[in-house]
């Protein structure tokens, strides 16, 4: 039977002359040695003990290197080169990071060593996803509060922390229950990840006459997913690591890995989340609120809350700021939700702004890469320096800048207008049965964020490593 017309397209589809199913191009696993690689033991395997080594080095130097954030090796690596990195990898490569992370490679030796395969607990599958937003949050405040990204104690303490947690939970609960639930990089990489360009999906016809269920439950070939995604009915990127296991697993070659549009994920989000949305307006609010503390006027600001508050405490102050940061892109979009829908009926206002909500993840991801791409490209050098003095090789070393500010300020500038766009496309597509007047409201929602953005990046900015 041939294909209906409005189904999605697969990288399976039917050869008219003998009916035959016949693979899509896009289909990275249809280039044999691509697929040889992914389902070998090699891969994600060879990644992961290279970032596990880099990651102890990095985590040694941060707790008894020298406490000069300027001089430390794991300071640059953490905060000036992966730290910005990382967005772009969402981007491009969907959560491929968490397929070679070090905690995932750690949670699984702990839990093939020392773990009872216990279920995750209700509350977690519950609420993780609003943990994971709360302790991004937590550890972004607690980072201006108590200097997390300029101390080497602060920046290698709290990846002490975070390990500990990934042993705890590792050994107390099955798969890995940390990285689904607790990670707080989990609801960014999420959400970034629903914009990227890679997806991984299963075959629709082949899936549904499959009895082994192995790309879930997982065969003598590799484990069941470790993120407890069942490929048949997924259709979201936001929590596949690329891990390969459904790859190795799947006895039907069911599984395709291919290309995307940027932003496509969004345009037709079947089950729209509140804790997606909100955490994507704070993102906004938070990615604001960290390029303003690098700005002169935040000097200003503080000593305007102060005047509020009746006290110059900045833990105090600094909290104040953050919180109304966070809650202006919220309100915002609310308040845009509230102009568009139905007035009268609270549950359409709801609606909008669940569902619209989503449209700002790209804004989101240009703002951050943006705020990266200052510290990368005026930082940059500081990352070969302290390199080549990890192994004795010590270098003068002078500016640390790869090119003038002025450079960076027009990429900036460049990559904010290329977020505006993937927005007020993503509201367009969203959108596409309701006329552009009406819909008015969240395009100049983009455009606002935008414009504030592009603002911020033309002031003057502090920088990590001194």
């Amino acid at each position: 039977m041939k294909q209906s017309n409005n189904l999605p397209k697969y990288p399976f589809e039917l050869d008219e002359q003998n009916q035959q199913p016949k693979k899509r191009t896009n289909n990275i696993l249809n280039y044999p040695l691509v697929k040889k690689f992914m389902i070998s033991k090699w891969y994600p395997g060879i990644f992961q003990w290279i970032t596990l080594v880099v990651f102890s080095v990095i985590v040694y130097q941060l707790v008894a290197g020298t406490v000069s954030s300027h001089d430390n090796f794991g300071t640059t690596m953490t905060w000036v080169l992966w730290w910005p990195l990382i967005p772009i990898m969402f981007l491009v490569l969907g959560r491929f990071w968490c397929a070679i992370c070090p905690f995932g490679k750690l949670s699984d030796l702990v839990r093939k060593f020392a773990g009872s395969e216990r279920p995750m607990p209700k509350f977690l599958k519950k609420y993780g996803i609003w943990l994971i937003d709360l302790f991004f949050i937590l550890i972004t405040w607690s980072d201006h509060i108590w200097g997390i990204v300029g101390s080497p104690r602060g920046s290698g303490y709290l990846l002490l922390i975070l390990t500990t947690m990934v042993v705890g939970t590792s050994i107390l609960y099955e798969r890995r229950t940390f990285c689904k639930t607790l990670c707080f990089l989990g609801g960014l990489a999420g959400n970034y990840s629903r914009a990227g360009m890679l997806e991984l999906r299963g075959t629709p016809d082949i899936c549904k006459s499959c009895k082994t269920q192995s790309c879930f439950k997982g065969s003598e070939k590799a484990e069941g997913c470790p993120m407890f995604q069942y490929v048949r009915t997924m259709d979201s990127s936001a929590e596949c690591n690329l891990c390969a296991n459904c790859i190795k697993s799947c006895p039907n070659d069911s599984i395709r890995v291919s290309f995307r549009k940027p932003t496509s994920e969004l345009w037709g989000i079947k089950k729209p989340k509140l804790e997606h949305t909100v955490l994507a307006a704070v993102i906004m609010g938070i990615v604001f609120v960290q390029n303003i503390t690098m700005l002169s006027v935040w000097q200003d600001i503080l000593k305007a809350i102060s005047k509020i508050t009746g006290t110059t405490a900045y833990p105090v102050n600094f909290t104040v700021a953050f919180i109304i940061s966070m809650i202006i892109p919220v309100a915002m979009l609310w308040i845009t939700s509230l102009l568009v829908s139905n007035k009268k009926n609270m549950q359409s206002v709801k609606e909008y702004f669940v569902k619209f909500g989503y449209a700002i993840i790209p804004l989101d991801l240009a703002g951050h890469i943006a705020h990266n791409l200052f510290h990368i490209l005026t930082e940059g050098k500081a990352i070969g320096y302290n390199t080549l003095a990890l192994f004795g090789m010590k270098m003068q070393a002078g500016d640390l800048a790869f090119t003038s500010t002025f450079t960076v300020q027009v990429l900036q500038f460049i990559i904010i207008g290329l977020g505006f766009f993937g927005s007020a496309y993503t509201v367009y597509k969203m959108s596409s049965k309701q006329t552009i007047k009406k819909m008015i409201p969240f395009y100049a929602l983009m455009f606002v964020f935008a414009i504030a953005n592009i603002y911020l990046f033309t002031l003057p900015m502090d920088h990590r490593v001194h």
